[in-house]
Formats: structure tokens, sequence, C-alpha cells
């Protein structure tokens, strides 16, 4: 059952098998799913394979300092906080009446330490300081796209010199045949960080279909191998491309610069007409 609230284009989807747990749309595209009762209940293939790289990014329970451009039902931060109490977390969030909605339907716990400020994601990631965070996500879609400005070496310039050195960037991408946007964000990224990988299924990494690809980056070494195996054992299983495999992914893209970018690759008509 679809509930219409009082932000315009926001809808709160309940799950029928789960009392307190909700699909949050925007424009009619689902952008975040929450149970309330269980935050490590994660719905998405996307998020779970996000939440399986905060999982491997510092030994078990460890506290991290989190970074999240973009932030919807607050998915992702309430698993952190989860799984890693004590983590010191900020969401920027840049549609006021979205961040309305959620603390009053969708309120997480007041002994969390989350900070929620609504803000453009690039214009508050200037004003931060260096060597900051542990962990920066990136997940920012309007009208089902990714800005074009938050796409660009210039933006993850700006991330990488936020992030500690051994920190990790990760990126939610929304893409559809022939991957032209994906590609290019991996050159992109490439440009600054020197450990780069991909997580996706088959079928979307062959160009057959639209949907999310995972990209992971760091100065350090990636957890590869821990990244591999929790994707082939998912609901959905899920291949992990990096080193040779994802040079030739690349083969031929172009970096991106603010002088040139666009929006991300908007979704085909009708593809989620079906999920509520």
């Amino acid at each position: 059952m679809a509930v219409q609230v009082d932000t315009g284009l926001a809808e709160l989807a309940r799950d029928p098998d789960r009392a307190r747990s909700f699909t949050l749309l925007l424009d009619g595209t689902p952008q975040s799913h929450v149970d309330l009762d269980d935050p490590t209940h994660l719905e998405f293939e996307y998020v779970r394979r996000m939440a399986s790289a905060v999982d491997l990014a510092a030994p078990r329970r460890q506290p991290l300092r989190v970074l999240h451009l973009g932030g919807g039902a607050l998915t992702l931060p309430r698993y952190v906080a989860k799984t890693r109490r004590g983590s010191s977390q900020r969401v920027v969030e840049i549609d006021a009446a979205l961040v309305e909605l959620v603390r009053k339907c969708l309120p997480w716990p007041p002994d969390h330490r989350l900070r929620v400020r609504v803000g453009d994601a690039r214009e508050v990631l200037a004003t931060m300081r260096d060597d900051s965070y542990d962990l920066i996500v990136g997940d920012v879609f309007v009208s089902a796209c990714t800005p074009a400005h938050l796409t660009t070496v210039e933006f993850v310039a700006e991330v990488a010199r936020v992030l500690r050195p051994g920190g990790s960037y990760l990126v939610n991408i929304a893409d559809g045949p022939p991957l032209a946007y994906t590609r290019c964000q991996v050159a992109t990224v490439g440009e600054v960080f020197t450990q780069v990988c991909l997580i996706a299924d088959a079928k979307l990494l062959r160009g057959r279909r639209y949907g999310n690809v995972v990209l992971v980056a760091s100065r350090v070494d990636l957890p590869v191998a821990g990244l591999a195996r929790r994707a082939a054992g998912d609901w959905f299983p899920a291949r992990v491309v990096h080193g040779e495999e994802l040079d030739r992914f690349t083969s031929g893209a172009q970096v991106v610069l603010d002088a040139n970018a666009r929006p991300s690759t908007p979704p085909p008509p009708g593809f989620f007409d079906a999920v509520v």
C-alpha cells in the first residue's frame, strides 16, 4: 500500500509482511527501503553490496567516521549505526522536505551519532577539513539521475581530499546499455584513486539491462576477495570487476570534467512501474 505524504512527490509504501518496513519513492522512483525494527535488513541488492564494502572497510564493530552524500531514508547510515556502534556519521541531503519527512515518519534512534545537514553535496564537501572521514558514500539522485556536477574529476578530487589516506569512496551508479556512463565514471574515479573495483550482476555488466553498479575506490588495496565472496553469495549474485578486467571494461572511456559533465543515464520508461 502506498501512502501519499505531504512533501509533494514523495510516497512511503509499507511492506505488507513487515509492520515497520517501508519503501520511499520519489517521483515514482524507489529511493530507499527502511526496516525500522531491523536496520540490517537491506531489501535493495545495491545497498547490500555497499554494506559489504562497509563491513570490510575496517575490523568488525570498529567505529568509523562516515560521510553520506545523499540521504534518502538513511538506510545505510542506520545499518552503520547498528553494526558499528559509536560511529560518527554526517548525511548531506539537498531536499529539506524529504529530511523533514524522514524525521517525522522514519525517525532514527536519538542515541545514534548521526547528523543530517540540508545542502548541496559538492558545496558542503568543499567546506570540510582534509582527512576527515574513513568512508564517503556517494548516492545522490535527482529525478532518478545523478547531477552532472557530482560526476567529475574535480568533484572526486574533493572527495579524496576529505577522505583519510586509507579511506574508501563508495558510489552508487545507475546505468543501462551500453554502460557508457559507468565506463566514464570508472575512468574519472581512477584518475584520483589508485584502487578501483565494480560490483554488479553479470547481465548488467554485459549491457543487457538497466540497473545499479557499486563502485569502490581507495588509495590502498581493496578487499577484493572478500567483496567477491559476498557478492557471489547474495540473494541476487553479482561479480566484482577489477584489475586487468576493469581496464578492458573502461578502455577508451573519457575522464569527465566540470566543463563537459552531464547527468547520469535515466531509467527506461516504465522501469519502476511494478515495484509497489
